[in-house]
C-alpha cells in the first residue's frame, strides 16, 4: 500500500504561480512512477504531469508543458508540482497517483490521494 496526501492548492489570479505537494508513506516511494492528473467540474481524469522514481524522464501534457514542472525528493517521499503562469483553464481538482509502470492512462495508477482543489480567476 502506498498513501498519498496532497497539498497546495487554492484560489489564485491568472498568471500566478504555486506548488503542489504530495506526501508518500507506505512501500518504497522511488519503485513508483509518480504522476500528477487533474479532473475539472464534468470532465474526466486528465493526466498533467509524470516522474519516473529517479527523475530520469519526465512527461508533460500540451496544455501545461513549458509552465508546469514535475519533481520529487526520494528521500522526503514527496512529489512536487510547480505551476506557473496558471489560467482559468487550469482550475480542477489535482490528484498525485503512483504506478509501477510509466503511463498516461489514469487507469493504470494504482494509488491515488484524495486531491486538491485549484481554482484559478481571470
Amino acid at each position: 500500500q502506498v498513501q498519498l496526501v496532497e497539498s497546495g492548492g487554492g484560489r489564485v489570479q491568472a498568471g500566478a504561480s504555486l506548488r503542489l505537494s504530495c506526501a508518500a508513506s507506505g512501500r518504497t516511494f522511488s519503485n513508483y512512477f509518480m504522476a500528477w492528473l487533474r479532473r475539472a467540474p464534468g470532465k474526466q481524469h486528465e493526466f498533467v504531469a509524470g516522474l519516473s522514481g529517479d527523475s530520469s524522464e519526465s512527461y508533460y501534457s500540451d496544455s501545461v508543458k513549458g509552465r508546469f514542472t514535475i519533481s520529487r525528493d526520494n528521500a522526503k517521499n514527496t512529489l512536487y508540482l510547480q505551476m506557473n503562469n496558471l489560467k482559468p483553464d487550469d482550475t480542477a481538482d489535482y490528484y498525485c497517483a503512483a504506478s509501477t509502470i510509466a503511463t498516461f492512462n489514469s487507469l493504470d495508477y494504482t494509488y491515488w490521494g484524495q486531491g486538491t482543489q485549484l481554482t484559478v480567476s481571470s
